[in-house]
């Protein structure tokens, strides 16, 4: 049996529970892993509280993302043999001793980075390089990330910068001297938001990317002339509305590749804050869901 963490039932941190399953046998396109590193990230809670559906056969154990040891090797799975040290997109829950991640969405772990910062990029990494991919702005353009101090704003910021972008990002001023770490300019959000965007882009910003939603994406989209420019992970009705459109994930073991070598050549810092042992993974979830998390969290396991 494996040791897991996972939720009984949809609803609140009440349904949460650590739970015992069998170690999984890889089925088709599957590798099985011993996990060392999950990551934390909103879309766990969200899928608890069944905001993005009730679907899913309970219990079930949370975590998208995790980086392990292969031990098991899925029908037609080719490019990975056990021993492998790898990352991806896990198929049946991270925050795991052992669990099955997508063979189609995960990729070796370079030598040069360790488990934990794998670990953080199939989900926030693969959704920011996805976003700012997706807005479509240019070198010497201005973007501005709604809500830029979490996993995916942090990320976002550095691959934007990293291609000669401009970047704006929305955060309390708590998190200013995080946002400046990251080479942005950091925006206070609230009432007043949009003065305060065109105080530092007097131009306008060239393009929008959105990991709130709401009223502060209503707020700031008056500051965006090219609504085909502005793309949220967070309110697809509200983008849709203002003439923007949901992500578009393209998340390939090519992409997670190119990732983990930005990560290897210091040019992409996944800012992990705070790091949890499997026991300690409500604390972690219940941090990432006040809405205040810094950077990244993580569960190391293995």
């Amino acid at each position: 049996m494996a040791k897991a963490f996972g939720f009984v039932d949809y609803g609140g941190p009440e349904t949460q529970e650590f739970l015992d399953r069998p170690v999984l046998e890889p089925g088709p396109g599957r590798l099985g892993i011993a996990v060392r590193v999950a990551g934390v990230n909103p879309v766990d809670w969200k899928i608890r509280r069944g905001l993005l559906g009730r679907n899913r056969e309970l219990p079930a154990v949370f975590g998208q993302e995790a980086s392990g040891v292969v031990e098991r090797i899925g029908p037609g799975v080719t490019g990975f043999t056990p021993g492998d040290e790898v990352f991806g997109v896990a198929a049946t829950g991270a925050f795991a001793e052992q669990t099955l991640l997508r063979a189609d969405m995960s990729a070796v772990k370079p030598r040069g980075i360790g488990f934990a910062e794998a670990a953080t990029l199939s989900v926030a990494a693969a959704t920011a390089d996805d976003g700012v991919r997706d807005v479509g702005v240019g070198s010497g353009e201005t973007l501005l990330i709604l809500g830029i101090a979490g996993g995916v704003g942090s990320a976002a910021a550095q691959i934007a910068r990293s291609r000669g972008i401009r970047v704006l990002g929305t955060a309390s001023d708590a998190n200013r001297a995080h946002v400046e770490s990251l080479g942005s300019v950091q925006v206070r959000y609230g009432d007043g938001v949009a003065e305060r965007i065109r105080a530092a882009a007097p131009d306008g910003v060239d393009g929008i990317l959105d990991l709130v939603g709401g009223e502060a994406l209503r707020a700031a989209a008056v500051t965006l002339a090219d609504r085909s420019k502005l793309v949220s992970t967070a309110d697809p009705d509200t983008a849709a509305e203002l003439g923007g459109r949901y992500i578009t994930r393209s998340t390939t073991p090519a992409t997670l590749a190119a990732l983990a070598d930005l990560v290897a050549a210091g040019e992409l810092d996944p800012h992990i804050t705070g790091r949890y042992p499997l026991a300690h993974a409500a604390e972690a979830m219940a941090l990432v869901e006040s809405g205040h998390a810094r950077g990244k969290l993580i569960l190391e396991i293995g």
